[in-house]
């Protein structure tokens, strides 16, 4: 399924049906239990930026923008928005809404949001490229706030739908392990969270109040279950009714299996290569053949990341490692998403070629590196990883794997400490910016960008092209500024685009799933079959 091509967010949207409305099943006293591949690490909804945090978020909290399973703007917790001026944005907030403890839900809490989200202390980050182009937060009232940029901001209601809406009197001086224990984790969304513990699971209990109308399922137990073999194994033995990232190498025989259905959609989520541009002297797990250190940074060569590109089998990686769950590419978005360059295609692959231009940036001997990866976090990652180090070992790049769990891995990657990472980024907001601002825009805490650029990769001219393009009003005008921007980074090898995800679900007979391309699995997605 694709993106609709134009996201037009001038528009108030008030005729959007509500996404949780309009349940037709009667409310019971039944536990939906749920296994997910990717590990949560923390309950505090800001603390960092992986959708397996989000998708626990998204059953405590709201937003003042949702997302569905398309990856579509719809009216939230604000019921309307507008652009009174080109710098200036008005919120019109839902009435009614109570928080967990039956409180009021007002603007106040909003704008202690927007003030928190990229604040959060020992954060590994990521919030900050959301509300980057904010320069002010103005409450009028308590069911009306505005928004004031530095320059227009089109984008601005579809990336405020990433952040959580959390309330001020339950948050105010909390840290994120008062939100992990629960004491903070007050919100206004469909459930609450009665326990969170670290690699285990999270347990949720119903919303009777909810404002969106009340969720069929009494009781939600968010397990982790990192081993693939064990996700199978717990849906076909009946301990989980619903799985994600549902293992290539089962996947044939799930769809046999009469008890199982499988839901599918192409999802946003690029699973990428990138180096370390932080450092332009020695790099971490980078030698000479004899394992000297090298005196200059490599990757700072572009052509010596033309080479690594290039000596990759993208085809290879798709049909044999992921067995057909994901399309090589060589850009971040599927066709049909707003931004997608279709001039730009996945680099050819040429051994030959790659080598004669490590020799030309002087290395005709090659060198020696470890590339780390996650091994619990993506589909098939470690074996990716090792795929590639083969790959790269042929053109004289001897590659070893390095893979580890991701609560060790992410807060590595974001110290720099790897001279080259596996990794992965779903552009949530179905469009080009949200890659170009977080993952490969100049990181600067000040301007929030580059929240989750964990290599450093720095471009003054790309990050002038990604403003440009965000402050474009115009659809037509903007995209294609993207298309340039997309070109320009894809060149550049910014990051080393391998292959898109097709997110896929293993669901017990009898239930369904509705699948969403943003991959987060959420208990609001389950319904009983007809």
């Amino acid at each position: 399924m694709e993106i609709p091509r134009k996201i037009s967010l001038c528009a108030t949207l008030l005729a959007v049906p509500l996404a949780f409305s309009a349940v037709a099943l009667p409310a019971q006293a039944q536990t939906l239990n749920i296994g997910i591949g990717g590990a949560v690490t923390s309950a505090d909804p800001h603390f960092y930026n992986a959708a397996p945090n989000h998708a626990l978020a998204m059953h405590v909290f709201d937003y003042l923008v949702g997302r569905d399973a398309n990856a579509q703007p719809y009216p939230m917790l604000a019921e309307s928005w507008r652009a009174v001026e080109p710098t200036l944005w008005e919120f019109k907030l839902r009435s009614g809404v109570k928080w967990h403890d039956g409180r009021d839900f007002t603007a106040d809490d909003v704008a202690f949001s927007i003030a928190r989200a990229p604040n959060v202390p020992n954060s590994p980050g990521g919030m900050g490229g959301f509300v980057r182009a904010i320069t002010k937060v103005e409450v009028v009232d308590p069911l009306t706030i505005r928004f004031h940029t530095a320059a227009p901001h089109p984008l601005l209601p579809v990336e405020l739908g990433a952040i959580s809406i959390i309330s001020r009197h339950a948050g105010e001086g909390a840290t994120t392990e008062d939100y992990n224990s629960g004491k903070a984790a007050i919100g206004t969304g469909p459930y609450r969270l009665q326990a969170y513990r670290p690699g285990d699971r999270a347990e949720l209990v119903r919303n009777d109040a909810y404002w969106g109308g009340k969720e069929p399922w009494e009781k939600v137990n968010f397990r982790f279950i990192g081993n693939d073999g064990a996700r199978s194994a717990a849906v076909l033995a009946g301990d989980v009714d619903v799985i994600d990232q549902v293992p290539s190498s089962d996947l044939a025989r799930l769809r046999r299996d009469s008890r199982i259905t499988i839901a599918e959609i192409q999802g946003v989520r690029l699973i990428y290569l990138m180096a370390d541009f932080s450092r332009t002297g020695e790099v971490s797990f980078v030698t000479d053949n004899a394992g000297k250190p090298l005196p200059q940074n490599p990757f700072q060569d572009v052509r010596v990341r033309r080479a690594l590109s290039m000596a990759i089998q993208r085809e290879a990686l798709a049909e044999r490692i992921m067995e057909g769950t994901a399309q090589p590419t060589g850009q971040w978005l599927p066709p049909g998403t707003f931004g997608y360059n279709p001039a730009v295609k996945p680099p050819a692959y040429d051994p030959d070629g790659a080598k004669k231009l490590l020799a030309e940036a002087g290395f005709p001997q090659g060198f020696r590196m470890t590339l780390h990866s996650p091994n619990d976090r993506y589909p098939n990652d470690a074996k990716t990883a090792q795929a590639v180090a083969q790959m790269w070992t042929r053109i004289g790049v001897q590659t070893q794997v390095e893979a580890l769990p991701w609560t060790t891995f992410s807060v590595r990657s974001n110290r720099q400490e790897f001279g080259m990472r596996l990794s992965g980024w779903g552009s949530t907001t179905g469009e080009a910016s949200y890659l170009l601002v977080n993952i490969i825009g100049t990181y600067d805490r000040e301007k929030r960008t580059g929240a989750s650029n964990s290599g450093r990769y720095s471009n003054p001219e790309l990050d002038a092209m990604t403003a440009r393009a965000a402050a474009t009003i115009d659809d037509a005008q903007r995209e294609k500024l993207l298309q340039e921007a997309v070109k320009f980074a894809m060149d550049d090898v910014a990051v080393t685009p391998l292959y898109q995800l097709v997110n896929t679900w293993a669901v017990r007979k009898g239930l369904t799933y509705e699948p969403r391309m943003d991959e987060r699995t959420v208990a609001m997605g389950v319904r009983k079959a007809n």
